[in-house]
């Protein structure tokens, strides 16, 4: 009907186009053979076929060899491209140009992981390297590829829908062969994967042949996607569809597919290029081989088209309007044409959208409003029924239903069991899991859009002892031999190689905690350290200078400073000393003295308030001990104490510290014990640890310790899951809904406020880590001044009973008070660092101190 219908519009051509037709039986080797006959006997010009990909790349080898165009109008696949035959026509769309239209859906409803499910011949095989490379520029993740071979049975079908049953990706993209998709999809309809929730998404070799398949194939892909080449509705369409049904008494709207428009058209270029080669040129004959054979179609040589070459740069350059929309030939290839997105519903297909490779996602092509291209994320499509009639867009993944619960791992602790605690009851063969990590991973879930089971694994041998550390238990979710691990553990980035975290529920960084010194052990003349001896001395010898001079211009004129030598010698030198609390009393008439005076005045005020400053910083900023600073304890080699199986022992080696220098402890009672005896009595100067813990630690003993906090820096508390688990996302945006409501601070005052209140002291639960100064220390204040029986002097109480909250160093080191309201960073937290042991409990600790 092609050559009928151009030669009634061209009847003015010199040539006419002869078809010689042979039917290949779907087989390569019956392709290569039909193609052998046409070349060598019928001397062909050029060959319109192949149907298939795996026949059209046999043949066009034959056809470059002669130098007959092989002009293919049903092989799509990519791989025929690439081979770069000068000879080879691909006038269908290839497969590779819909991919992007794939991506692009895929990336409109956030799918995050999707199934290609493909033949395992080279029409289905060319497509996937370009659709996987597609997806992983949306950051779409391809976990596994489903083959099916073209002659699978039923019995091998159900097998790999049942293997893909069993995941957890609910998303598949569909490339075949209409009779193999037509198949699959009746058998998934079967076993139940076309219920609510599952995608499935075709590419356009079976959407165009969609009208083609009986009810039974579309009763089972109702809810189905696809992608489908655009045919701009014409009058010439319409009316080839009119003779069509005329002359062959049937409704072609269900027969004709693209693929027939496709060879339509190529029909017209053919005939063109012949008109335009051969039309106004005297004929050639073919050149013979030199080779004699008794087979016609044997190997040995061909007859060489003398046509060839210009054929080929005819047919490249052609251009028209065809019957399947514009006609224009690209690098041997049709220009890429325009897509539908269709939803299978009812008897039908309905379209929901287009896609064309310089707008994206539209609703209606060549129209005004997609002036201004959107991003595929903010892309609405028309109404949509998905598989078991949802009008809901499927989440693309689920936990699979086969009975089995998420195994959550966590870890056993002996001590900090504020965030996780293991009780085993052997009577009753049962196990109880809880802490703060455990309730917001509950709280977590509650939020989950879905049905989450899952069962809390305590790690742990047979015993009821920790497994093995932190880091053992998260890479047994790398093993699969867990699905996650709630509890205490701190994100680390080598962890990170290998498991996925979710968002921080609680902050952390690392923290040093050293003993604080009781001021009843200072030494008795502790008031002298503010100055050095050279100045004392100096500043008494200025004082006895100062009474002398003003002795010497004043005792002849001033009646004061007369009188029996004692009395000049006492009257001096009081003068001189009381000009420090400016409490003199003798007049002073010499001008010369007047001035002395002035400027003695001004250098006693100026020692005065050193003095006084000195000594506050003295009973204020070093109740620590000389260490402030971890390069403190590097430098002066003392002990240090961390927290068994913690990472912050990896830390610590960084900083440079000898395994001789590091000791390790189980229990807060243990680091109590080495941090009183202190490095000279084989114990430690400093515990190193999580903040949280850290702060739990104080609560215990806050009479005796303070803290230096952020010493290394970590991001946080957080949960484990598998690399690229769909769970990450959703557990992460619950979290955060937590963590900005209330709900955290309820957490938080059930499980880490209840240690606030310090043992060692009954009074307020700030405890303050300035003592008031004993007696002892300012035994000369009882000399000038003892109070009255049951009274208690001004100083004393000034020093003894009052307590302060804050400490700051002088050499800027932050020193928190030991108040133990929230171990987070969250409002209205005093102290706040979350994490007990943020980085120190994760990994590397025996499961007890993350």
């Amino acid at each position: 009907m092609a050559l009928v219908d151009f030669y009634a519009t061209h009847a003015l051509y010199n040539t006419r186009l002869v078809l010689n037709t042979r039917h290949c039986r779907e087989n390569v080797v019956s392709a290569a053979d039909a193609a052998l006959d046409l070349i060598k006997n019928k001397r062909v010009k050029a060959i319109i076929g192949p149907v298939t990909s795996m026949q059209t790349s046999f043949v066009i080898n034959l056809g470059n060899q002669a130098h007959v165009p092989i002009i293919s109008f049903s092989a799509t696949s990519p791989s025929l491209t690439s081979l770069r035959i000068p000879y080879f026509f691909q006038f269908a769309q290839i497969d590779s140009y819909q991919v992007k239209a794939i991506s692009a859906i895929v990336k409109a409803f956030g799918w995050r992981q999707v199934v290609p499910i493909y033949i395992n011949t080279e029409y289905g095989e060319g497509i996937i390297p370009y659709l996987t490379d597609s997806l992983q520029e949306i950051d779409c993740r391809v976990p596994y590829r489903s083959v099916i071979s073209s002659s699978a049975t039923d019995g091998q079908i159900v097998q790999e829908l049942s293997k893909l049953m069993s995941m957890e990706t609910r998303v598949f993209i569909v490339h075949m062969t209409t009779n193999l998709s037509s198949r699959l999809f009746v058998k998934a309809k079967e076993i139940g994967m076309m219920r609510e929730g599952y995608v499935w998404i075709t590419t356009n070799g079976i959407i165009d042949r969609l009208q083609s398949q009986n009810s039974t194939v579309l009763n089972s892909m109702q809810g189905v996607l696809g992608v489908q080449t655009f045919v701009p509705p014409t009058p010439e369409l319409e009316a080839l569809k009119e003779r069509l049904n005329r002359q062959f008494h049937i409704d072609i709207g269900a027969e004709l597919d693209v693929f027939g428009l496709w060879a339509y058209d190529a029909v017209f270029a053919l005939a063109m290029a012949i008109e335009q080669v051969i039309g106004p040129t005297t004929s050639y004959p073919f050149q013979e081989p030199n080779v004699t054979s008794s087979h016609s179609t044997d190997l040995e040589g061909f007859p060489v088209s003398p046509y060839g070459p210009e054929l080929c740069k005819t047919l490249s350059a052609a251009r028209f309007q065809g019957i399947a929309g514009h006609f224009s030939v690209v690098g041997r290839q049709r220009e890429p044409s325009k897509f539908r997105i269709v939803n299978v519903n009812g008897n039908g297909a309905r379209t929901v959208g287009f896609w064309s490779l310089k707008e994206g996602l539209v609703k209606r092509l060549n129209s005004s409003a997609n002036s201004r291209k959107l991003s595929s994320t903010k892309f609405k499509f028309g109404p949509i029924r998905w598989p078991g009639n949802s009008s809901s867009v499927p989440k693309g993944w689920e936990i699979p239903t086969n009975g089995k619960k998420l195994r959550i791992g966590v870890p056993v602790k002996v001590d900090f069991t504020e965030y996780v605690k293991v009780t085993i009851n052997h009577s009753a063969n049962t196990t109880d899991v809880t802490g703060f990590s455990v309730d917001v991973f509950k709280a977590a879930v509650e939020l989950l859009p879905y049905d989450l089971t899952y069962e809390l694994i305590p790690f742990a041998n047979s015993n009821g002892t920790c497994a093995g550390t932190y880091d053992d238990l998260c890479y047994q979710v790398y093993l699969g031999k867990l699905d996650a691990v709630v509890g205490d553990t701190t994100i680390r980035a080598y962890r990170s190689l290998y498991v996925d975290f979710t968002m921080p529920y609680s902050e952390s960084d690392v923290a040093m905690v050293v003993p604080v010194i009781d001021f009843k052990s200072k030494h008795v003349l502790a008031f002298l350290r503010p100055w050095t001896w050279d100045l004392w001395l100096t500043t008494c010898f200025f004082f006895v200078y100062i009474g002398f001079v003003i002795w010497v211009l004043e005792h002849r004129i001033n009646k004061e400073f007369r009188g029996p030598l004692s009395h000049q010698v006492g009257t001096s030198i009081w003068f001189s000393c009381s000009t420090m609390v400016f409490a003199h009393r003798e007049k002073v008439l010499s001008n010369l003295a007047r001035f002395i005076m002035i400027i003695w005045v001004f250098v006693v005020l100026i020692l005065t308030i050193n003095y006084t400053a000195s000594l506050s910083s003295l009973y204020t900023a070093e109740q620590l001990k000389p260490v402030t600073d971890i390069k403190d304890l590097l430098r002066n080699q003392d002990n240090v104490g961390y927290f068994k199986n913690c990472y912050v022992y990896d830390l610590l080696k960084q900083v440079g510290f000898n395994d001789s220098k590091l000791k390790a402890y189980e229990r807060m009672e243990e680091v109590d014990e080495a941090l009183s005896k202190g490095t000279a009595n084989d114990g430690i100067a400093a515990v190193v640890h999580g903040t949280p813990k850290m702060k739990l630690f104080l609560a215990k003993y806050c009479s005796k310790y303070t803290m230096i906090e952020a010493i290394f820096r970590t991001d946080g508390f957080a949960f484990v899951f598998p690399k690229r688990s769909l769970l990450v996302d959703d557990v992460s945006q619950a979290i955060l809904n937590i963590t900005g409501g209330e709900k955290i601070m309820e957490l938080e005052n059930k499980w880490l406020k209840k240690e606030s209140e310090c043992q060692d002291w009954s009074g307020t639960n700030i405890p303050s880590i300035s003592h008031g100064l004993g007696i002892g220390t300012y035994w000369c204040n009882r000399v000038i001044q003892k109070p009255r029986h049951g009274e208690r002097s001004e100083l004393c109480s000034k020093f003894s009973i009052k307590k302060t909250s804050t400490l700051t160093l002088s050499r800027g080191v932050k020193v928190r008070d030991a108040e133990m309201k929230s171990p987070n960073n969250f409002p209205r937290t005093v102290v706040h660092q979350n994490q007990d042991h943020p980085q120190t409990n994760n990994l590397n600790t025996a499961p007890e101190y993350n």
